[in-house]
């Protein structure tokens, strides 16, 4: 049971982050596309969102070890 809850805890946690930078992405090409002149800025602004949404992931992926072996 501990093992399935492991699984599930890394799985939910790894899926918001996973489509929050894909979003990211996405919306920071289209951003450069209209203004290449706003080039460092934006991504800037997005590397730091996908900082904080892999940190996400990392506790969901912390959770998930304490789940297992503790």
């Amino acid at each position: 049971m501990k093992l399935l809850a492991a699984a599930i805890a890394i799985a939910v946690g790894a899926l918001g982050p996973g489509i929050g930078i894909g979003l990211i992405g996405s919306k920071a090409v289209e951003a450069i596309g209209r203004n290449p002149e706003a080039t460092s800025k934006v991504q800037t602004g997005m590397i730091l969102a996908i900082v904080f949404a892999e940190a996400i992931a990392i506790y969901a992926l912390v959770v998930a070890l304490i789940l297992k072996f503790v």
